[in-house]
């Protein structure tokens, strides 16, 4: 849905169609506070989480 440009409304707006950076956790309740950390994050701090594990932003949609 995400590369269809059907996705959320940020999808929508922005045009963001890469997956670059995957976590995961045993639960929603985990995956939701860690999504609330990361939004507080400055900008510099994510591409540098994004570039330790994946430093050419491929696409990583194939994971999922």
């Amino acid at each position: 849905m995400h590369r269809a440009g059907r996705g959320s409304e940020f999808v929508k707006k922005y045009g963001v169609t890469r997956l670059v950076y995957v976590e995961t956790y045993a639960s929603p309740q985990e995956a939701i506070a860690r999504e609330k950390q990361l939004k507080n994050w400055h900008r510099d701090w994510k591409a540098r989480l994004i570039e330790q594990d994946n430093p050419d932003w491929s696409d990583l949609s194939h994971l999922l």
